[in-house]
């Protein structure tokens, strides 16, 4: 995937494909079929068929004769074509599951309409079209189901090709990889020296999994784009991945006051979203514990904490959706793709889990995370030093969201704050070999010592709704232990 003009990307593409002898499992052509039924069955085989053969893309290709390979020319328009009032792009994508990268191009070859569907291959799982999984056999088009040693195949490859070593750019040249990614930096943030020479780099590059050497070329993996991409949109598969940071006027979303999608690779941009992030913050006077100073809104600890936990653990395979940093003037949410693999409530006490291991593993090298499970223990601590909200961790459908809150007096908290605050309280003193009592979680709200009863009820509400339970019952109120429910 090199930097050319798009239609002369579809060009070198589609001589490519008509250079080979046949048809192909991962490549169909046609003429004027344009039925959409037999469009999301091809989308289902083709992009299933990809992927058993270790191929990046599939493609469905209009305009051309399926056994000479001229170019034909089509009256296929998918631009305007629509399955009852929905268009059909839409329809194919909503009956697909899961959801793949597919694109149509159109353009002219030999002064001739032709029409490319590019096509991702299959990633997880194998994709289906209305509830059933299709392959290519051959060039015949088949249930996935009848060929059960190709579904078990299928499988094995899903199991054994993560997200990081799955290609993001297929057979370029030497030159162009080092044009696409930013092989200085890489030398920097490892504090090594760059070597001399094109091969060199190249070779220290792959040595960490970042290329793959293939025929007649070089790969990008995924792992490489992600991380040292001069700029993102350049892998069309990874594009949306860029971190997207959106300022609002108030505490909705109803005006939007900056909007800014970030464009380098993680690790060469990551210092730079912080501080664009935080830049954005407004300051506040903190005083507390013989503190006494402007800061901004949120700790700057805790956003880079939550930041890096975003784009480390998010499930990349999720399509059309990345990291948000969405920022309110009461709150801040930090939102990625995909559901934890632990649960929310039990972030802060995990070991660590990453569903994207190789990616993780560099960001620790580079000192952007650690793989140690603390970084969820910071951004609790440092809510507790300035006496803000506890943070709140919640999931959606497909998506896993972060909540750090303003700073706000204990007396306007509701109680599923405080309770939050309490049962997060109980799970940091019990990480450190400690207990929460009514005095910690007193001098965690910053309450004088006469109003002691206001933290007893805050304690009360916090076991009833079973998130913690006392220690040692026959010792006074004032001096029982508390730890997590989870840790009875």
């Amino acid at each position: 995937m090199s930097i050319r003009r798009p239609e002369d990307e579809m060009l070198g593409i589609l001589a490519e494909l008509r250079k080979l002898p046949r048809e192909t499992e991962w490549v169909e052509f046609k003429h004027n079929n344009d039925d959409a039924d037999e469009m999301g069955q091809y989308l289902s085989a083709l992009s299933n068929a990809a992927a058993l053969s270790g191929k990046v893309q599939a493609y469905l290709v209009w305009g051309v004769d399926d056994t000479t390979h001229d170019v034909v020319g089509t009256r296929f328009d998918p631009s305007a074509a629509k399955v009852g009032n929905e268009e059909l792009e839409s329809w194919l994508l909503r009956l697909l599951s899961p959801r793949i990268n597919f694109r149509f191009h159109i353009f002219e070859a030999s002064n001739k309409r032709v029409v490319l569907l590019e096509i991702g291959a299959a990633f997880r799982h194998p994709v289906q079209f209305k509830s059933t999984e299709f392959i290519r056999v051959g060039s015949y088009k088949k249930r996935l189901k009848d060929f059960p040693e190709k579904e078990r195949e299928l499988w094995r490859v899903f199991d054994q090709t993560p997200f990081e070593r799955e290609v993001a750019a297929e057979k370029i040249t030497g030159e162009e990889v080092l044009r696409l990614i930013d092989y200085p930096a890489y030398f920097e943030l490892l504090g090594q020296p760059m070597p001399e020479g094109r091969g060199a780099i190249l070779c220290a590059l792959a040595n960490d999994g970042l290329v793959t050497q293939a025929a007649g070329g070089w790969n990008i993996t995924n792992l490489g784009a992600i991380l040292f991409a001069r700029k993102l949109v350049d892998f069309r598969t990874l594009q949306r991945k860029a971190v997207r940071v959106v300022l609002y006027k108030g505490t909705n979303r109803v005006e939007t006051v900056r909007e800014q999608e970030g464009g380098k690779g993680y690790a060469t941009g990551f210092q730079g979203l912080i501080d664009f992030v935080t830049g954005l913050l407004p300051s506040n006077e903190v005083i507390g514990r013989a503190l006494r100073r402007q800061v901004p809104i949120f700790p700057e600890l805790a956003i880079r904490e939550l930041i890096a936990n975003a784009v480390i653990h998010q499930d990349f395979h999720l399509t059309g959706t990345g990291p948000m940093v969405e920022i309110f003037a009461d709150r801040m949410e930090i939102t990625n793709p995909g559901l934890p693999l632990v649960q929310t409530h039990r972030f802060l006490d995990s070991p660590p889990r990453s569903r994207n291991e190789a990616l993780a593993s560099f960001m620790r090298r580079i000192g952007v995370c650690e793989e140690r499970g603390s970084g969820v223990d910071k951004v609790v601590s440092q809510t507790e030093f300035y006496q803000l909200p506890a943070p709140l961790f919640e999931t959606s459908d497909e998506h896993t969201r972060a909540v750090l809150f303003a700073h706000r007096e204990f007396r306007d908290m509701d109680k599923t704050d405080r309770v939050r605050a309490c049962y997060l309280h109980a799970c940091l003193r019990y990480v450190q070999r400690d207990y929460m009592t009514n005095t910690t979680l007193r001098k965690r709200f910053g309450i004088d010592e006469k109003n002691s009863s206001m933290v007893s009820r805050v304690i009360k509400d916090t076991i009833a709704a079973g998130f913690i339970c006392c220690h040692d019952e026959t010792v006074g109120s004032r001096a029982r232990k508390y730890l997590p429910r989870w840790a009875r």
